[in-house]
């Protein structure tokens, strides 16, 4: 029993002095070998010195710089600290602040990193400020100034499609494409800047510098060998031609809509205007945050960006696409005609057209330079009742496919955050729609681009690309190569040849030709330019709005599309200018001019009017900011509480908004 107890005894003992002998070995080896944690152990007397690289620079297609970097300083703290033995006053003094900011700025910086966490204390220090404090840093304790890098706009263009960088936020920080980060750190927050942040955003560097007894940075520390160094982001090369965007954004000046212009055989973006555009140097620096919410909150939406998030009926730019479908289904053929006596009358109700007497549609080209909305409506419904499919739900479906293939009702995939889709319906839309009880007559509006079909400008570019290469595109992109490497793997997918469905290419061939007429001879005439195949087609698609329950008519939004050349074309292009009527009238011309810089670099003499005529032009309805008003009045009370959202809809001061925007419509569009 004894010997039993002793064994007992020996073996605890052994345990325990195995486990002292770990322990201190372990703490041996940190003592003696492990700089890591040395370097944590010896804070006071070891600088950790975290470097910003640049991020990388972004090129237009001719090498011009768009996105640059400017070296700015930025003063950190860790405030538990500067709370030991800090003069105050001197360091007041220091940044020409007055005690009283001290404390404000302390308190923002413990509010928002915390006692231990290094915080930026001050954005962008001014030369003087950041000259006199590193000066006098070694009496500083607790403070750093670390170099950071600013984004620099050389030219006030192109700000939805550049992007902009801002502090990392907390809700991105629990995101996986954001575990590496850390708070205070920037990222790509909109655009070209959020969609490629890993290409762009580079490796912070992470140096150990040996402070002196003054608290004075001297030498690295080990000679560097712990240290991370900082590497570059990777630059870009985009599609994107500088000169052209510029040109489109002043063209668009002081009204609402957008331009995308594509080269076809890339799938290159070559300008994306979204109108009224702003500065993008006014998103950078110290008054990043003010500006931003004086952009946000005007009326006219210039931080959205409409070319790939504003959804359109595209009007009779949709005649082209169903004219490929119905010539794809065999219910028509090029000669095929329709006696159109000024209106379309089969379904039992009048859809008027501008001409009348059946020349103007007597065959399928005629009725494309014509835009007959009769031989249109008419076609659509002869492909979704075609007898081969059993039913007009089967017809209607094959219809959506075609549709889908083209690029609509669904985001394209353009390398842009937040792209939307348009509007597409299927059978089962009209079903839920008609509780299963509808026909052609229902839904032919589609057929002339009105009705349950709404497309991007984006999307629209797109269907020219499709036409003009008689049946595949690439996805619109923008970026042509990565750190001068065009086939880097991000850029795979752009590279892909998207085919659609199984459209003949006589079929695109008649259509391209019968968009041709419309320059020539039919409704584009504006867009005729010498010695070039413009092939084209305008809309003018109907414009309403929903004011307190009642739909109100508003002025029309002029549609175009285009490409050119008709053979080998070089650019494909969508302009929609909202609220401002007929589309040869004004979307035309910004696209015939737009089409003409691109391909000679320059605008005739003699077609300088037209561009006298868009420089002048103001076409921003005074509703826009009406109704932005009404909208932000209520919003103002529902955030301060003072009402619910439904009391509010019912409230009489709604209904005197209402009434307002309803009064000033009739009088100024009605």
């Amino acid at each position: 029993m004894a010997s039993a107890t002793n064994s007992r005894a020996l073996v605890l003992k052994i345990i325990f002095i195995s486990v002292g002998v770990v322990i201190l070995s372990r703490l041996f080896f940190l003592q003696l070998f492990e700089d890591k944690y040395k370097v944590m152990a010896n804070d006071i007397a070891i600088l950790r010195k975290v470097v910003y690289p640049p991020r990388g620079v972004i090129y237009d297609r001719k090498g011009k710089v768009m996105l640059n970097n400017e070296v700015v300083y930025d003063l950190v703290v860790t405030p538990i600290e500067a709370k030991k033995n800090l003069d105050t006053a001197r360091f007041c003094e220091a940044l020409g602040i007055d005690a009283a900011q001290y404390d404000k700025m302390m308190t923002r910086a413990v509010n928002k990193g915390g006692w231990v966490r290094q915080t930026v204390f001050l954005e962008e220090l001014s030369q003087a400020q950041a000259a006199r404090f590193q000066e006098n840093i070694f009496l500083f304790n607790g403070f750093q100034m670390v170099e950071r890098n600013i984004r620099s706009y050389p030219s006030p263009h192109a700000g939805v499609v550049l992007g902009y960088i801002g502090e990392v936020s907390p809700a991105m920080l629990q995101k996986e494409r954001f575990k590496s980060y850390n708070q205070g750190d920037y990222v790509g927050i909109d655009g070209l800047e959020a969609q490629y942040e890993e290409v762009l955003r580079g490796q912070r560097g992470i140096y150990f510098i040996e402070k002196d007894n003054f608290n004075r940075p001297r030498d690295s520390y080990k000679g560097g060998i712990l240290d991370t160094p900082a590497v570059a982001g990777r630059s870009i090369e985009l599609y994107l031609d500088a000169d052209l965007q510029a040109y489109g954004e002043k063209l668009m000046a002081n009204k609402l809509g957008s331009v995308v212009a594509i080269d076809p055989s890339t799938g290159g973006i070559l300008a994306m205007v979204s109108s009224p555009s702003y500065d993008p140097n006014l998103l950078r620096g110290k008054e990043r945050s003010r500006n931003f919410g004086k952009l946000f909150l005007d009326a006219t939406k210039p931080l959205f960006n409409r070319a790939m998030k504003g959804s359109y009926n595209p009007g009779s730019t949709q005649k082209p696409l169903t004219a490929l479908v119905a010539l794809d289904e065999r219910v028509i053929t090029p000669s095929y005609g329709y006696p159109c006596g000024g209106g379309y009358y089969a379904c039992g109700k009048r859809i008027g057209c501008t001409h009348s007497g059946g020349g103007h549609a007597a065959n399928l080209r005629l009725a494309l330079a014509n835009s007959c909305n009769a031989y249109f409506v008419h076609i659509y419904r002869l492909a979704v009742d075609k007898k081969e499919y059993g039913n007009v739900k089967n017809g209607l479906h094959k219809f959506y496919e075609h549709m889908y293939s083209f690029g609509l009702g669904h985001p394209i995939g353009v390398d842009l955050p937040s792209e939307t889709g348009g509007t597409l319906f299927d059978t089962k839309d009209y079903d839920k729609m008609y509780n299963g009880s509808w026909n052609s007559c229902t839904n032919l509006f589609v057929g002339m681009g009105q009705g349950e079909i709404a497309s991007t400008p984006l999307q629209m570019a797109n269907a020219m690309c499709i036409i003009a290469n008689k049946g595949y595109y690439y996805i619109p992109h923008f970026v042509k190569s990565v750190a001068k490497n065009p086939k880097d793997p991000i850029l795979a997918k752009y590279l892909e040849k998207h085919t659609v469905t199984h459209i003949s290419d006589s079929a695109f061939t008649v259509v391209g030709l019968g968009m041709m007429d419309v320059v020539d001879r039919g409704t584009g005439t504006v867009a005729k330019l010498p010695g070039v195949e413009v092939c084209a087609k305008t809309g003018t698609v109907e414009n309403k709005a929903i004011v307190n329950g009642q739909v109100m008519k508003l002025q029309n939004h002029s549609v175009f599309v285009a490409y050119a050349p008709r053979v080998n074309p070089k650019i494909a292009i969508a302009v929609i200018v909202e609220n401002s009527g007929y589309g040869a009238t004004w979307a035309g011309p910004v696209a015939s001019l737009m089409i003409e810089k691109y391909l000679y670099d320059s605008v005739a003499v003699k077609r300088k009017y037209l561009e006298d005529k868009l420089y002048n032009a103001r076409i921003i309805p005074q509703y826009t900011f009406i109704i932005d008003s009404a909208r932000r009045q209520r919003d103002r009370l529902i955030w301060e509480r003072k009402v619910d959202r439904k009391k509010y809809e019912d409230s009489i001061q709604h209904y005197r908004d209402s009434l307002m925007i309803r009064n000033w419509i009739r009088k100024n569009l009605m």
